[in-house]
């Protein structure tokens, strides 16, 4: 009997390895299935540029599994995006007129973007915990706002950065370190601390306790709105640094800015095993989501099987598959608890 129980909990233990492993298998099977269609997916400067287009998805992705482990979601990320972005540059160029052209220049933006990031996530997170209204609808209400507020400021338009101003403030995008882009090296930073924080801290555990019971997160003495109001925090401080390394890729800013980057960010973490309902966060399996993600659209771009404008369409099919295999992992879970 004691040997039947320890190859169950031995298999048990397989299966879960294997769950947790799926995702990067997933994404092996991805490259190989990239390279066998065009070779030069594996080529070094298209895995550059992957990892590097992967970094701003996989930031504000980071920042999203934090927000939905703890049972909320955040729908504005794209649209923040877009206005964070649209204000460094009015603040940078109006630097540029006032102080002329200097790395102050480019700091002075990022210092904007820091607080405007950090301040958005606060709104979300304050309406959502003292205003009692739902994510969805804080999130969606703010996600048109910020939309709005960069067409206004654009004038329907968009607002370019000063070409001195820019060629300061490439470097952040296009030079590397170690032959590494530096985005990817923000990339990497930011996940190792979120890796951290979910993994080996305590605001990690009371994340998981709040997104699996709100009400027992309360009897634990969980200072629920206080966590969660920093998970949006959080996920505006991810916003607003992966708004600093996209801005002098193009080094302008329109209403067209971060279009879908919500839907992306969601399903790079859905992808990576963090379960929708809140509960349970892998800050792993959202980097491995993230480039899965790129991974696609880079092999849509390479071989043409179907049109890249259809590039929505798949993630938003990932996303509901992603769902769906998650509910049928916790129903076969829950029959089998009664048998143990």
């Amino acid at each position: 009997m004691s040997l039947a129980s320890a190859g169950t909990d031995r298999l048990r233990g397989m299966r879960i390895d294997l769950k947790t492993a799926g995702p990067l298998v997933a994404l092996i099977l991805l490259c190989v299935l990239g390279y066998s269609l065009n070779p030069l997916f594996l080529a070094e400067g298209n895995v550059s540029n992957l990892l590097t287009r992967s970094a701003f998805i996989g930031i504000i992705a980071v920042g999203a599994t934090f927000v939905i482990t703890a049972g909320g979601i955040d729908l504005s990320v794209g649209s923040m995006a877009a206005f964070i972005a649209g204000m460094m540059i009015i603040v940078m160029n109006w630097a540029v007129e006032s102080m002329g052209v200097s790395v102050g220049t480019v700091l002075l933006g990022i210092g904007c973007s820091l607080i405007l990031g950090i301040g958005a996530g606060f709104i979300n997170g304050f309406l959502t915990t003292k205003g009692k209204i739902e994510a969805f609808i804080v999130t969606l209400g703010t996600m048109g706002i910020y939309r709005s507020l960069i067409t206004y400021f654009a004038n329907g338009g968009t607002l370019s950065l000063d070409s001195d101003a820019r060629q300061i403030y490439r470097p952040i995008y296009y030079d590397s370190l170690l032959g590494i882009p530096i985005p990817v090296w923000v990339f990497i930073v930011v996940a190792l601390i979120g890796w951290v924080l979910m993994n080996r801290t305590a605001f990690g555990r009371y994340c998981m306790a709040i997104g699996s019971s709100e009400h027992v997160a309360r009897y634990s003495a969980i200072k629920v709105d206080r966590v969660r109001t920093i998970t949006y925090i959080l996920q505006g401080l991810c916003v607003s640094l992966a708004t600093i390394i996209y801005v002098p890729r193009l080094g302008s800013a329109s209403s067209a800015t971060g279009v879908l980057w919500e839907l992306e960010a969601i399903a790079a973490v859905i992808i990576g095993g963090t379960v929708l309902k809140g509960g349970y966060g892998r800050i792993g399996g959202t980097v491995i989501g993230a480039l899965i993600l790129t991974a696609i659209g880079n092999i849509l771009n390479l071989t043409e099987i179907i049109s890249n404008y259809l590039n929505g369409a798949v993630q938003g099919v990932i996303i509901i598959a992603a769902v769906y295999l998650q509910r049928g992992s916790f129903r076969a879970g829950r029959k089998k608890t009664p048998a143990q």
